[in-house]
Formats: structure tokens, sequence, C-alpha cells
């Protein structure tokens, strides 16, 4: 194979942990099937992030409009507001997906069993973006973040870490 000669060796792309985060949520409001699959909303209702330079709370009213494709994967279309221990507010956007094996699926829709499914064994990965107007925190609207989800009683969480 010949390689383009205009491809150049980079360095590797790593990370550094940005915060964990716990979304509470709301009951779930089945919007239905429409023409690209189930529209599911995921309201938050509230929650709590923490991480080596903020923290602070979830601010309750965003949410996760998440399409439940045909073949069972979802995808993942999130809103939320995050207020800073120090009142700085932050939007934080993000899409991604969450791809269950079929051998899983009937263990993750049983509300008991749910939480207790090793999230090593389910693929759920976001790409994290953020918004403010705060100046202690102007550094977050050019940051790229990566986050891996599980799922958590009354919610769900997720570990981002910063692309550096």
């Amino acid at each position: 194979m010949n390689m383009d000669p205009r491809v150049k060796s980079v360095a590797a792309i790593s990370t550094a942990p940005l915060f964990d985060i716990v979304v509470d949520l709301n009951p779930r409001l089945n919007i239905g099937d429409g023409p690209f699959g189930r529209r599911i909303l995921f309201g938050a209702a509230g929650g709590r992030f923490e991480g080596p330079s903020l923290r602070g709370e979830v601010v309750p009213g965003g949410g996760d409009w998440a399409l439940f494709r045909a073949d069972g994967a979802m995808s993942l279309d999130v809103r939320l507001t995050l207020r800073t221990h120090d009142d700085a507010l932050i939007q934080m956007t993000y899409g991604g997906r969450w791809i269950t094996p079929p051998e899983l699926r009937a263990e993750m829709a049983d509300p008991a069993k749910r939480y207790r499914v090793d999230p090593s064994r389910y693929y759920f990965r976001t790409n994290p973006l953020f918004e403010t107007g705060a100046k202690q925190y102007a550094w977050m609207n050019d940051i790229v973040c990566v986050g891996s989800g599980y799922l958590v009683e009354g919610g769900i969480a997720y570990a981002v870490s910063q692309v550096v």
C-alpha cells in the first residue's frame, strides 16, 4: 500500500482526568417511534461533578434526547448546565454511543440488575464540549473531552477526561 506522502507522524492522543459526574434522572419520557428510531427523553433532575480543577452540581432541566436505533444501539444528544462551587455556569453538550451486546440486553432492561452490570461489558462513550462566559473557566471553551459512561442507581455517571 502506498501511503499518501502528505501524511505526517503526530503525537499520540493522550488524556487527563477532568471530572467524574453523576446525573440524576427524572422518569423517562417516551416520545415514540419516529422516522429515525425511538426517541426517549431522559431529563436531568440534578447531580454532582468533581475533579482536580472544578466541582459543583448539575442544574435540573437539561437531559438526553436519546435515539434508539433499530439495531439496539443508542445515540446520545445531551445538554446539561453545570453550576460550579463558586457559582459559575457552564454549558456541557455531548453526543455519543451506547452499544449493548445482544446477550446483555435482557439484563440491562431489568431494573433490578442493570446497575450491577460491569460497564466493561458494554460500550458507552461520549464527546463532551463546554461553553461558559465565566472568566475563571474560559479555558473550558477550548478543550475537547471524552467520557466513559455507566449506569448508577437513579441515573447515569461518566468519567470525563480532557484530550491534552
